[in-house]
């Protein structure tokens, strides 16, 4: 048997009426203090102008931005003084040496590797190995991250431009974007790399004098970090253009494939979460469910259960998890208390000081027989 409880009553049965009597008395929900706030919060979304600052990628400077710059600048500013020392044991299709300097950095962070400026020495290759270790762990862990950043700022827009010719509040919105977060992601950095390809494909057949089918070769090859070699940047203005063209390019296709995998990911969550609603209790499951053995499973009880079978939570979660109610549960009543947590704090303070002084009652003793 399910025993419902009073605070789950209303949603059982919407049409039933709260008596205003019995209000004071029923448990109320309380968001806590300490819960994170919303990535997306409200007053960004109030109004037009709002929206447009929000999502404007040449607003405010975010911190993460700010430690973005930071590490790439240090990496092209080393990278750059190093290759240009080293120009002359670097051979291949030259321009300028400081052009060069940097466009062998991009190259070679990004991993596309086209051949076309190759070392030639001792000191050049191992500067190139140093090089390609630090270029892969910045694209991955730092420079990701901002274009992660990046397309979560458009996806407001996304939104608000798919919502243009309804009339929808701001909750409205932060819902549909909480909802459909990943496919929103997956179609903004999409757009971005079809972008990224069609400008890629014009400026090859424009400034490298290629042609449509070489240019789209050459692009695919590039964003792929396949680097053939057979085609690449080898005027000037082309490597200007390729040095932010790469990389924009090949970070957009990472995080498009991750997107994508998130997105699949998710959809086999949701398929899994609605073939659990969709099954039938039994007295198999009311036996699962009924974690404190007295023969009814309250809502709570229901709720871990259908968790667990969604693989939102595991068992080991809920030990751990109870682990810590009881030591917070000081007075052993089985709730939680202010008290209770006043005296758990005392506790671990006791258990702090008394570890304290056994650590240097210890180290005392060993000083006196290393003296003996």
């Amino acid at each position: 048997m399910v025993q419902s409880s009073p605070c789950c009553q209303g949603l059982l049965d919407p049409t039933q009426k709260i008596n205003i009597e019995d209000a004071p008395r029923r448990r109320r929900f309380r968001r806590c203090k300490s819960a994170p706030l919303a990535e997306y919060p409200t007053a960004e979304i109030e109004g037009n102008h709002s929206l447009a600052r929000s999502g404007s990628i040449f607003g405010k400077l975010h911190p993460s931005f700010r430690k973005v710059a930071i590490f790439l600048a240090v990496y092209l500013g080393i990278g750059t003084v190093c290759f240009y020392l080293v120009r002359y044991q670097i051979m291949g299709k030259k321009t300028n040496g400081f052009l060069d300097a940097v466009y062998f950095c991009i190259v070679t962070m990004t991993t596309v590797g086209y051949g076309d400026l190759v070392p030639n020495s001792v000191p050049a290759k191992l500067l190139a190995c140093a090089f390609v270790f630090t270029g892969m762990a910045l694209v991955g862990l730092i420079l990701s991250e901002a274009a992660d950043f990046l397309v979560e700022k458009q996806e407001i827009l996304l939104v608000k431009a798919l919502h243009v010719h309804q009339k929808v509040g701001p909750t409205e919105i932060l819902d549909d974007i909480e909802t459909n977060k990943v496919r929103y992601k997956c179609i903004v950095s999409l757009t971005l790399l079809l972008l990224l390809i069609i400008v890629g494909t014009i400026f090859l057949a424009t400034v490298e004098k290629l042609g449509i089918v070489d240019a789209f070769y050459c692009v695919c090859s590039t964003i792929t970090t396949l680097g053939y070699g057979d085609k690449s940047f080898s005027t000037k203005g082309g490597r200007i253009f390729a040095i932010f063209w790469i990389l924009s390019s090949t970070i957009c296709l990472a995080r498009f494939y991750l997107y994508a995998a998130e997105l699949n990911t998710e959809s086999k969550q949701r398929a899994l979460v609605k073939r659990v609603l969709s099954q039938r209790m039994t007295n198999v499951d009311l036996e699962a469910a009924d974690l404190d053995d007295d023969g009814v499973v309250g809502a709570a009880e229901f709720v871990i259960y259908k968790l667990k079978q969604m693989g939102k939570i595991s068992q080991e979660d809920m030990t751990l998890i109870m682990e810590e109610f009881e030591d917070l549960d000081v007075d052993q009543s089985g709730t939680l208390s202010a008290s209770d947590i006043v005296l758990a704090q005392s506790s671990q303070t006791a258990r702090g000081i008394t570890k304290l002084r056994i650590s240097e009652s210890t180290e005392s003793t060993f000083t006196m027989i290393n003296r003996i």
